[in-house]
């Protein structure tokens, strides 16, 4: 297997995105990365789109193909692959890319995510989402994302003491780091007081637990790391690529304050890069609600299980303290458009690591992690980055 690198990123600006086209965006966001790799056109040998319901949200599926020919690259007939994981359909996208680099089959691969959310309306949006739980046994008795995260928060309270204003420093934080980034779909700061007093959605979740509806699109540009540097002189080594798989149920599991498919690939991704969750000095996790950042750098062997609430009442997790979360904004500020999401976490520790972030930049940062999850946990893909 071969080293992988990627060498170019490009992401549209996140949030309720009225005067663009699901195509414009991925035209977008395509051209941005293939231009900052350097690459014509000529050289992509496959392509990799990551788009969770494209079919329900604006009635278009085989979006393998629609990419290519937006791009302009119909008459290179690339072959071009949709990958859909629910909200990690950007990160396995991002894995599948990888693997093809890495087994030697394609030398230049573009991956992308997409998702055009809000031409539906929000109740629309919300039972599209929930076909990424088990739709027989869970959204069938209308149980939808807050309500099943809000379990899991319930559950953590009791276990663990974790508490509400906890929850809202999640977001307090990634408000702020979302004020910082020029593509986020939140730019407003907002304080703990401002979390508790909104509506609540699924006890103990208010509105500004829980990340929005949300347009946008990312890409990347991957090679061989022996010949990146042909194209940027800061290549940015994928030390680990890995996915993993459990129940798509919530109930089928065999543990309610953790997602064990994350701690899973989390394992194997820290063993493949031959590195420890200390020497991570930037990460992008799943903040899809407030609790499922505590949980994530739970997971991810940040902090020990049942401490996140209280690691990120004490700072540990904000852009000045030991470990950064959510630099961008994460899914709660930056915005969470499905399909998108996975690519445009690699998209912010490829900026952290090139140094390029502007003022939400990590000092010194040379190794990042992304953590992208499907469903309630069914899907969950870790990526380790590291400067070279």
């Amino acid at each position: 297997m071969r080293d992988v690198a990627v060498i170019g990123i490009g992401m549209t600006e996140f949030g309720e995105i009225w005067e663009k086209s699901f195509r414009e965006l991925v035209a977008e966001a395509g051209i941005k990365a293939i231009m900052d790799a350097g690459i014509e056109g000529e050289e992509i040998d496959a392509l990799y789109i990551g788009g969770m319901s494209t079919g329900r949200f604006i009635g278009q599926e085989h979006v393998g193909s629609l990419a290519v020919e937006v791009a302009g690259l119909e008459d290179l007939h690339i072959p071009s692959t949709r990958v859909e994981a629910a909200c990690a359909s950007g990160g396995v996208a991002m894995h599948q890319g990888y693997l093809a680099v890495a087994s030697g089959m394609y030398d230049i691969v573009v991956v992308g995510g997409a998702e055009k959310m809000t031409d539906v309306v929000g109740g629309e949006a919300t039972n599209i989402l929930a076909s990424a739980a088990d739709r027989e046994w869970e959204a069938f008795f209308g149980a939808t994302f807050p309500g099943l995260y809000a379990l899991m928060a319930k559950y953590h309270m009791h276990k663990y003491g974790t508490t509400q204003e906890q929850l809202a420093m999640v977001a307090v934080k990634n408000h702020y780091n979302g004020s910082l980034n020029p593509k986020a779909q939140f730019k407003r700061r907002i304080s703990v007081e401002d979390v508790l007093k909104s509506p609540m959605v699924a006890d103990p979740l208010h509105l500004l637990d829980c990340s929005p509806i949300s347009d946008g699109a990312a890409a990347a540009v991957l090679a061989p790391l022996e010949i990146a540097k042909k194209y940027t002189d800061k290549p940015i080594k994928i030390s680990a690529s890995i996915q993993a798989t459990d129940t798509l149920s919530l109930h089928g599991r065999k543990r309610f304050d953790a997602l064990p498919a994350a701690q899973h690939a989390a394992k194997l991704a820290y063993e493949k890069a031959d590195i420890k969750p200390k020497d991570v000095d930037v990460a992008e996790v799943h903040d899809c609600f407030t609790i499922a950042e505590i949980i994530a750098i739970e997971d991810l062997g940040f902090v020990e299980k049942g401490k996140g609430g209280k690691a990120t009442e004490e700072g540990l997790t904000a852009l000045d303290g030991e470990i950064p979360v959510n630099t961008s904004g994460g899914l709660k500020a930056k915005g969470h458009p499905v399909g998108a999401t996975g690519v445009a976490q690699i998209n912010e520790i490829v900026l952290q690591l090139r140094g390029e972030a502007g003022e939400r930049q990590v000092k010194e940062a040379e190794i990042g992690l992304a953590h992208n999850v499907g469903g309630s946990g069914g899907t969950a893909v870790v990526h380790i980055l590291e400067v070279i």
